[in-house]
Order: structure tokens, then C-alpha cells, then sequence
């Protein structure tokens, strides 16, 4: 008789994913084919998981991962001064559990308003998910939660020898077992940002040596949510506070996400069972052209890069906003889905998964400018409003 192994939440896989394949033998995929260290069981849940997160088209992911420090900023900004919306005399009197409170209040406030029929997914941070347990809070309107697994931003060393800093992102050594136990909070999918610099060719950013570590950064990330069974969500942030031109940035664009899906391939990542999460190719700030660029020129670049660099065993690709007007970020999504719906059958743009939204400050944004006045009748309008436009922008619908 072979000898009967226990297995327990604490024992190592016998596979890439840490959930035991306790009955991988009773599970057929027949979508795609699995390697060796695959579970096939696993492998389902992960690609339902990642096409539940992008269909019906519309739908998308409302981002609110912000640290709580982060989220602080933001309530001040809300209100339109330093001082969380009240004198700084009445400030310096609050205490840590009366602004944790006020997180976890406006936490709760945009999960229960936030249309499900619009939004597929929401990402926390691990203080939402694990300290104020709102992740079944989500799962009982049927949306989907999700996890920030990226740590901070470090400096790369040598990038700071002329005063031009690129970042590596910090977080990757406990990942599996934060990734686990988000898991087992209820959390099903994950998130991990990092942040590539983009200037002119004069000026030289992002170097190769930021562009590889970004790259095998995410890779590394991938695997492992994939070990703890989550879908991974890879965030190429590239920035545009620099000077370089649409053309440059399509080009950087290009090159990153080609390099990210190299080395994803290279760790035995399932593409099936992620999703990526890309900013908008755009002129930065400091040039000329920034002021007059139109969608229809984002939306043709955006397309060039997704259909060269994403694979067709991706399920989608959700924005982010990075910052851009709620209107402005609307606009992209929406030309880049026009697009789509008026090319060919058989051309390239016809042929893309699913091209939504994950975005955070564009949906909540003038929201917050009323929660934190106490209107919540008119935060509940403008949350319910954004994510319709948002909705309506992932199909290629202007409203």
C-alpha cells in the first residue's frame, strides 16, 4: 500500500500554486494547456476569477489600495486644505483611532453604494481587508476583493548619481505568506504597482537597468499570488511628469510591457489566470504637445502597444488613471473602446481582450469632496455617476 501523506495548510505544494490539489484529478480544463507543475483545479479558479473580473464588458476595478497615510492625503485634499477638514488646533487633539475610524468609515460607505452592475472588482488595502474585515462585505453584493501586494518605493542606487531617481518596489521576500493569508481573508485577486520613469531619449529614463528590474519584479510577484492562489494583476505605472513626447511614450510603453511578459513567461506565470494593468500612453507634462493631444491619438498608441505586447491568453487589461482628471481618464478609456468597436473583423484592434478600467481617485474623487462635508447623498451621486461613465467608457460609449 503507498504510503498516505497528511496534508494540512501547512504543507509545502507539490505544484506552482500553494492551494493543495486535492482534486486536480476530477478537474478538465480544456481552454489551455497545463504544464507539469500546473494545478489544473487551481488553474480554473484562476481564470474564472480573471474573466469574472473583466465581463460582461463595462465592468472594471475600483482601486481603493491607498496606505493609510496616502488616504489621509486624500481626505485633506477632499477638503481642500492640510487639516483633515477641521482647524489644526481641533487636528492635532485627534487620535490614531479617530482617523483609522474615518477610513473605515468612507471604506464602508463606497463599498456599499458602489454599483455592482458596473464594478467587477475592488482592491484594498491590507488594513480594509484584514483589520476592518470588509472583504465579505464586498463578496455579498458579488464583487469581487482584491489585495495590494506591493510594498514602498526604494530608490535603485545607482539611478540616484545625477539626481534622476528610479525606484524598485520593496515586498517581495514574505509575499507568499501575506498572499495566503490575504487569501484566506477572502480576497481573490491581487495587485502590484511599480513605477517606470518616462523623459526623451535626450534625457534617457527609463534606463535598461530600471526596466529590468521592473520587469522581473512583476514576474516574480505573478508566480507567486498564482502559488497562493490568486489572480495577479501587473502594474506598469509609467509616468508622465516628464518630457517626452507621445511618440516616447509609446515607445517606453512598448518596450516595458514586452519585457514584463518576457519574464512572466520565463517564471511559469498562467497568462490565462492574470490581468495587467497599464497606464495610457501620453506626452508628459513638460512638453508642448501635452496641451493639445487628442483622445483619438491616445487611444491609436494605447492600441498599438496592447496589441503588440499583450498576449491573446490574457483575459483583459484594466487602466489605471494615475491621476488624471476623472473626465480626462473617461475620455481615453472611451476612444480606446470606439476604437475598437469601429475597426475591422480580423484586424489587429478587433482582436484584444477586453480593455476596461481599474481606476481609484477618477471614480472617487468628487465623491470624496462631499463624504467628507457629511453630504452623503450627493457622494453617493457622484460615485454611482463615475462608475457609470466609467461603464459606459469600457464599451466604447460616450454619454
Amino acid at each position: 500500500m503507498p504510503e498516505i501523506t497528511e496534508i494540512n495548510s501547512a504543507s509545502t505544494p507539490t505544484n506552482l500554486f500553494s492551494v493543495p490539489d486535492l482534486i486536480a484529478q476530477r478537474t478538465t480544463i480544456r481552454d489551455v494547456h497545463l504544464y507539469p507543475y500546473q494545478s489544473a483545479f487551481v488553474a480554473k479558479e484562476l481564470m474564472d476569477i480573471a474573466n469574472a473580473l473583466v465581463h460582461p464588458r463595462g465592468k472594471g476595478i475600483y482601486a481603493t489600495d491607498e496606505t493609510p497615510d496616502a488616504m489621509e492625503s486624500v481626505f485633506d485634499a477632499a477638503m481642500g486644505n492640510d487639516h483633515h477638514g477641521i482647524s489644526e488646533k481641533e487636528e492635532m487633539k485627534w487620535t490614531e483611532e479617530q482617523h483609522r475610524e474615518r477610513r473605515k468609515k468612507w471604506r464602508e460607505f463606497a463599498y456599499t453604494i458602489i454599483p455592482a452592475e458596473y464594478v467587477s472588482g475592488v482592491i484594498l488595502y491590507a488594513e480594509t481587508l484584514h483589520d476592518f474585515h470588509l472583504g465579505p462585505l464586498l463578496t455579498d453584493r458579488g464583487i469581487i476583493p482584491g489585495v495590494r501586494a506591493n510594498g514602498e518605493l526604494a530608490p535603485i542606487p545607482v539611478s540616484t548619481e545625477d539626481f534622476r531617481a528610479e525606484f524598485r518596489v520593496q515586498g517581495l521576500d514574505d509575499l507568499l505568506i501575506k498572499m495566503q493569508r490575504a487569501r484566506a481573508a477572502g480576497a481573490r485577486f491581487s495587485k502590484w504597482r511599480v513605477q517606470i520613469a518616462c523623459s526623451s531619449a535626450a534625457v534617457g529614463l527609463p534606463s535598461q537597468l530600471s526596466l529590468d528590474i521592473q520587469a522581473n519584479t512583476l514576474a516574480q510577484f505573478a508566480a507567486i499570488s498564482q502559488e497562493a492562489g490568486l489572480v495577479p494583476v501587473v502594474e506598469p505605472d509609467i509616468m508622465f511628469d516628464g518630457d517626452a513626447d507621445l511618440t516616447r511614450s509609446t515607445q517606453v510603453h512598448e518596450k516595458a510591457i514586452s519585457l514584463i511578459y518576457e519574464r512572466m513567461k520565463a517564471h511559469g506565470v498562467l497568462l490565462e489566470g492574470s490581468l495587467i494593468k497599464p497606464s495610457f500612453p501620453q506626452p508628459g507634462l513638460k512638453h508642448p504637445s501635452r496641451s493639445n493631444v487628442l483622445p483619438e491619438d491616445i487611444a491609436l498608441a494605447t492600441l498599438t502597444v496592447i496589441s503588440r505586447t499583450v498576449s491573446a491568453a490574457v483575459p483583459g487589461v484594466a487602466f489605471l488613471s494615475g491621476g488624471l482628471p476623472p473626465a480626462v481618464a473617461t475620455q481615453y478609456l472611451a476612444a480606446v473602446n470606439a476604437l475598437v468597436n469601429s475597426s475591422a473583423p480580423g484586424t489587429p484592434f478587433a482582436r484584444l481582450p477586453r480593455l476596461t478600467f481599474s481606476f481609484g481617485r477618477a471614480l472617487q474623487g468628487d465623491a470624496l469632496k462631499y463624504w467628507v462635508k457629511d453630504d452623503e447623498k450627493a457622494a453617493k451621486f457622484e460615485l454611482e455617476k463615475w462608475a457609470r461613465s466609467c461603464w459606459h467608457a469600457a464599451r466604447g460609449e460616450v454619454i
